[in-house]
């Protein structure tokens, strides 16, 4: 049976850390789209009991930085594909911290370096839980994939600018998400 915690204690920070994918969800304040997105290249960090991080690449949509800045809600699950099934959810209120910013600057030490880094969204905990995943399929990790770090890898900043200007402004409900610099 699921339990619920006000926190991530050791067990559960554990769990997180070994697995190699991790999924987001957000949506905005009143109608318009659920987001939930798949995230990897070991971009997630646990800074505390109550306190979480990733690193925010450029992607084709910016819809959680869009909900975020809008409302804050933020949610996290981890699903185990190798050995004991186990589901771990996050929740809470997230921050943005765009490229720049002195939160972004204050946050960036914490991970490694990835190409087309647009934001680190927080994410300060107000519930933890555990499921069984018994329905969870087992899956064998084999390597990460690199197109996402060739293909920004092979960008100026400038050109990084322009594509958030063209793809990542507003969210598809054309909620604000990435200003134009």
């Amino acid at each position: 049976m699921g339990r619920a915690f006000d926190s991530i204690n050791d067990q559960m920070r554990e769990f997180i850390e070994r697995q190699h994918v991790f999924f987001v969800a957000s949506a905005p304040s009143e109608g318009g789209h659920v987001n939930l997105s798949p995230k990897g290249l070991d971009s997630f960090r646990v800074l505390g009991p109550n306190k979480v991080a990733y690193l925010d690449l450029t992607g084709s949509g910016a819809e959680t930085i869009a909900h975020v800045q809008q409302n804050g809600r933020i949610s996290f699950m981890f699903c185990a594909f190798e050995g004991k099934p186990n589901i771990a959810r996050v929740y809470g209120r997230g921050t943005v911290h765009l490229v720049g910013s002195p939160g972004f600057d204050e946050l960036r030490p914490h991970f490694d370096d990835q190409a087309g880094i647009r934001s680190i969204i927080t994410c300060d905990v107000d519930r933890t839980s555990n499921a069984c995943g018994y329905a969870v399929p087992f899956m064998e990790f084999s390597e990460e994939r690199t197109r996402l770090s060739e293909h920004w890898g092979g960008k100026d900043e400038d050109e990084i600018a322009a594509y958030w200007v063209e793809k990542n402004e507003t969210s598809i409900d054309g909620i604000p998400a990435v200003p134009a610099t």
